[in-house]
C-alpha cells in the first residue's frame, strides 16, 4: 500500500495537479490562514481578510501588506 500525503484543503485538487502543487498551496494556504503579527500593536491578532488587507482583533486596526503574510 503506497503511503498517503497529508496536504490539508489542497486535497481538493486530487492527482491530476501534480504533488509539488499541491504541496505548495498547502505550504500558502497554511500560513495565510494562521494568526500573524500586527504592526501596529505587535501581538499575534491580525487576521486576512483579503489579498493584502489585514485586521487586528486585539486593536481594531485595519493595515495592507503582503498577501499572505505580514
Amino acid at each position: 500500500m503506497s503511503k498517503r500525503n497529508k496536504v490539508g484543503s489542497a486535497g481538493r485538487f486530487r492527482a491530476g495537479y501534480g504533488r509539488k502543487v499541491r504541496e505548495k498551496v498547502w505550504k500558502v494556504e497554511k500560513i495565510q490562514k494562521q494568526k500573524q503579527l500586527c504592526r501596529c500593536c505587535g501581538k499575534p491578532k491580525a487576521k486576512r481578510l483579503s489579498k493584502g488587507l489585514w485586521e487586528c482583533k486585539a486593536c481594531n486596526k485595519k493595515f495592507t501588506s503582503h498577501a499572505y503574510h505580514t
